[in-house]
């Protein structure tokens, strides 16, 4: 499937914990003041791209970890993002994806694709970047009011529920 893609970031480290394929899509209707990704805000930047070339650097690298759906912003082309997520499940992988929405918008709009995609993903980044908020303490989020969704309870629960790492 064709898709509006920024850029790739094979082997990031800072997109989810693990050793992660961070898929950056373009466009993104917030335009937050202090985006660490300003050049993805424009729906018409970045270049065409098919799903296939994500599924290609998935099956090349054995020692991913998960996949990360950042932008942008994922919601804006939930059926690609779908495509790419179902195909890292698939693989054992897991799935995070970062948004400028929240839970509780995502869950109010009733869109069937993006509501399709959440059920593919395990964690999800909620809510836009707040330049007032910001903090270089946090682990995977840039403000302190964006939160760590863990979907699978949220979808079972109705309500957002926060994820925390497992402690080994």
């Amino acid at each position: 499937m064709r898709f509006r893609l920024s850029g790739l970031a094979n082997d990031s480290i800072v997109d989810g914990p693990g050793l992660r394929l961070a898929v950056f899509m373009q466009g993104c209707p917030y335009d937050c003041p202090g985006c660490h990704n300003p050049q993805t805000h424009d729906p018409q930047g970045g270049r065409e791209a098919d799903t296939q070339e994500v599924f290609d650097l998935l099956d090349k690298n054995p020692l991913l970890d998960g996949l990360t759906l950042s932008g942008g912003e994922p919601m804006m082309q939930p059926e690609a993002a779908a495509l790419m997520a179902a195909y890292a499940r698939q693989k054992g992988l897991n799935v995070w994806c970062y948004t400028g929405s929240t839970w509780e918008a995502i869950a109010k709009e009733g869109d069937p694709a993006k509501r399709h995609l959440l059920s593919l993903v395990d964690v999800l980044v909620d809510g836009p970047f707040v330049q007032a908020e910001k903090s270089l303490e946090l682990s995977w989020r840039g403000s302190r009011n964006q939160r760590l969704i863990d979907v699978p309870r949220s979808l079972a629960s109705g309500t957002a529920v926060l994820w925390a790492p497992k402690v080994r």
